[in-house]
């Protein structure tokens, strides 16, 4: 049995409870490095009504790795880019017309925060049929370079996964839905996580993951991290971690880890540490936390793991 996981049970599918050490197995940045050894990475996303979303994913990836990329499709981008910087300074904006060059020379891409979406989430073919300008842009946008760039380490997170066909998901990619987003993707229901259910969502989410050849993260109050021969269970959190946002953070921060991490270990300690940040901050304050917060308790949390 690998270091740092503990059988829950025997079965086709054998389902394991992350453990800590295994975040010991994390890329640690050398005494010696250099500029651009640890790392850089591209966020896309952002748009006229969310363009919040990308500042909490740029705020966690630029305290991890050497460099962050960020672009946005949205018209009045250079706005958008202004109102950022003023919040946050460590990130390189990059126009639109110039993204793909930076996605190459880019370790991961992260692609959907803040990201326009359908305005009926719940019905994406009508959507698709009768015309939402804003969900089609992001829906093409992320088949574009998904198509295009199919050997990136991506994470895929929040509007591209609430507009996107599964189909379209790389070989290895880091998906990172909740309940209504993995329902939306893949066209199947999640049940409350309890007895029966839960048993039940882990053969979905393990058999989505072999299906399409990816990492899910299942995000709950036990998140669920499924490969196509892996299936990990990251307990933790608190009802802090339902705010708005905190899903961005852990999107910069599963990002910042895949730079330099396998996507498996990447996914794993990425939803291990956010939990963990979050039941810091739950002994603080109790559930009266926000993104913000969680975002800044990240490198803190990370500190005594290096």
């Amino acid at each position: 049995m690998p270091r740092g996981f503990r059988l829950l049970w025997k079965g086709p599918e054998k389902v394991r409870e992350f453990n800590k050490n295994d975040l010991k197995r994390l890329y640690k940045p050398a005494s010696d490095s250099t500029g651009e050894d640890n790392g850089q990475v591209t966020i896309i996303g952002g748009s006229k009504l969310f363009h919040g979303a990308p500042i909490l994913s740029l705020k966690v990836a630029s305290r991890m790795v050497d460099m962050v990329f960020f672009a946005s499709p949205e018209s009045s981008v250079g706005g958008i880019a202004e109102r950022i910087k003023s919040k946050l300074l460590s990130f390189i904006w990059v126009p639109w017309d110039d993204v793909e060059q930076y996605i190459k020379k880019s370790d991961a891409v992260l692609i959907g925060p803040g990201f326009m979406r359908f305005g009926s989430e719940r019905n994406k073919d009508h959507e698709l049929k009768n015309g939402s300008e804003d969900g089609t842009q992001t829906r093409r946008i992320t088949e574009h370079l998904l198509k295009k760039f199919p050997n990136k380490r991506w994470v895929i997170d929040a509007g591209s996964l609430q507009t996107m066909d599964p189909g379209w998901i790389p070989q290895d990619a880091i998906v990172t839905p909740n309940k209504k987003e993995f329902e939306l993707l893949f066209k199947v229901k999640i049940q409350s996580s309890k007895g029966k259910s839960a048993s039940q969502n882990l053969k979905i989410v393990q058999e989505k993951a072999t299906r399409y050849n990816c990492i899910i993260v299942l995000k709950s109050p036990e998140t669920i991290v499924a490969s196509i021969d892996k299936t990990v269970l990251v307990k933790g959190g608190n009802a802090g971690l339902t705010k708005g946002g905190t899903g961005d953070v852990l999107a910069g921060l599963t990002l910042a880890l895949l730079a330099k991490n396998e996507p498996f270990l990447a996914a794993c300690a990425g939803s291990y540490i956010l939990k963990a940040s979050a039941d810091e901050l739950y002994k603080k304050v109790g559930v009266y936390y926000n993104a913000d917060d969680l975002a800044n308790r990240i490198s803190k949390t990370v500190v005594p793991i290096f």
